[in-house]
């Protein structure tokens, strides 16, 4: 197996076609698809399915798509690594970020990389935060803002911010007339709309309803932010959330985001790198960045419910 064929298969996949592919790649077809084959013989099964109108991958082929697609990354990080300066560093970073989180620090983090490191290539990707722990794990990231579970001793992790929960609802819900907190009991007595168990903020509203004896009853599960938003909006119920994913909703008053006591809920923000595949100068200076932008959010007040852990 070899490097250009793991190149041309992550090409083929991501074009939809071997005549594509060949144009992009600069590859006669004839010769694009001998090394197809070729691939498709080592390993012993099909990768693709072709059709007169592209090709698909296989149940194998998605597996072996993204394994390739991590060797690849990982070969342009060591190649980059060789030749990138520490004090000016440059190359392709990939970060990690959850849903509930990329409000907050998303646009000043891309702000903050054109200012101090031009020649950095910021992508993010925003995923469910077991989906990112995979693909940290698997090297197609180089870095992830996740939550502390107890569970990410397999990562370097740097703590970044302690991030509060509260009770978000519609302005005019019977649960806000009145007052500016509630207990998490009552809380819970509403009906929710959570993300599900495999979320960042969905084990912490348990686990801390279970240490208090509780338990979430009335739960309608949405995965999308912005789904579960127009959910609220639409009177279905409300949700427990950081204030930054419905910032712009309070301040225009369409949501109240009331604070949660007896107890109150909150998560550590952490960022994390793998433990055995090294950071280029790029990536070990966005880690710094990170840092140093979620410790300046907080101590300006634009990260809302937050406080500093580390910057």
């Amino acid at each position: 197996m070899e490097l250009r064929q793991l190149r041309y298969f992550v090409a083929i996949v991501d074009h939809g076609s071997l005549s594509r592919a060949a144009l992009v790649l600069h590859v006669a077809q004839p010769a694009l698809t001998q090394q197809l084959r070729q691939l498709e013989e080592e390993l012993g099964v099909q990768l693709l399915h072709r059709s007169a109108q592209g090709v698909l991958n296989t149940d194998a082929g998605k597996v072996f798509y993204e394994h390739a697609q991590a060797i690849l990354k990982q070969v342009a990080d060591a190649q980059a690594a060789v030749v990138q300066s520490a004090e000016r560093p440059s190359g392709s970073v990939t970060l990690g970020l959850p849903h509930s989180i990329s409000d907050a620090l998303a646009l000043p983090l891309l702000t903050a990389i054109r200012a101090r490191y031009p020649e950095i290539t910021l992508q993010l990707t925003e995923e469910i935060t077991g989906s990112l722990a995979e693909q940290l794990r698997a090297g197609r990231i180089n870095l992830a803002v996740l939550f502390d579970d107890g569970q990410l001793g397999s990562f370097s992790a740097t703590p970044l911010v302690e991030e509060e929960l509260r009770y978000v609802c519609r302005a005019d819900a019977p649960a806000a007339a009145g007052r500016d907190s509630l207990s998490l009991r009552d809380a819970l007595d509403t009906t929710l709309i959570l993300p599900g168990l495999q979320h960042g903020v969905r084990p912490r509203i348990e686990s801390t309803a279970r240490a208090a004896g509780l338990a979430t009853r009335n739960v309608i599960e949405i995965n999308s932010i912005a789904i579960l938003k127009s959910a609220i909006l639409a009177g279905m119920g409300a949700t427990i959330l950081p204030v930054a994913p419905v910032q712009a909703e309070v301040e225009r008053g369409a949501m109240r985001a009331l604070a949660i006591r007896d107890p109150a809920i909150a998560r550590t923000v952490v960022l994390c790198a793998s433990r055995n595949i090294p950071l280029t100068n790029a990536a070990a200076a966005v880690g710094r960045l990170v840092t140093q932008v979620a410790h300046d959010l907080c101590t300006d007040g634009r990260w809302v419910g937050a406080r500093a852990l580390a910057g």
